[in-house]
């Protein structure tokens, strides 16, 4: 199996609902590294996983419609625990969306598999993985 992946990051800020999150239940900001890692089991015919170039634009838009933004204010995530979790799913779905509307080039209708990690801390992160 062959990888690429490529980084972003996200600035949002937000808050819990539900006693398990203690102090985080107020709102508070909180910056992502964002790792997206493209996989297939074979290269394409230019010997390559996915066209960095363009993975990389359409993780930076994707990011760039999260960040510098309240989550507790928008429509989309009303009522919603916007965990890390949950962020790396958002991410992955939107990629992937990405990639069924030609957003990655021909050469990522071989992708298989895709990956999307988000990077709390130095010590903390979570990764959601989908197949394609």
């Amino acid at each position: 199996m062959f990888s690429v992946t490529v980084r972003d990051h996200i600035m949002i800020a937000h808050s819990f609902r539900g006693e398990v999150f203690g102090p985080a239940q107020r709102l508070h900001g909180a910056t992502f590294v964002v790792d997206a890692t493209f996989r297939r089991p074979e290269l394409d015919d230019d010997n390559i996983v996915v066209d960095i170039g363009r993975a990389s634009e359409e993780l930076h838009a994707i990011c760039g419609g999260l960040s510098y933004r309240n989550l507790d204010d928008e429509p989309d995530f009303l009522g919603i625990n916007t965990s890390t979790e949950f962020l790396g799913k958002l991410i992955a779905d939107r990629i992937a969306e990405r990639i069924a509307a030609g957003g990655l080039g021909p050469g990522a209708a071989g992708l298989t598999g895709l990956a999307v990690t988000l990077h709390e801390s130095h010590i903390a992160w979570a990764t959601y993985e989908r197949d394609l």
